[in-house]
């Protein structure tokens, strides 16, 4: 994902800690894989 495409869902996706305090996960990387099993039609 190029850093313009990122620059557009930033902005809906906040990094708040979970209830358990465990650190947020890479919001980037999580969309990049989701995009990327739907561009490949690839299984979960």
């Amino acid at each position: 994902m190029s850093g313009e495409e990122w620059s557009l869902f930033e902005h809906f996706i906040l990094a708040i800690r979970a209830p358990n305090g465990r650190k947020p996960t890479n919001h980037r990387l999580v969309l990049d894989g989701i995009f990327w099993i739907a561009r490949t039609g690839s299984a979960w």
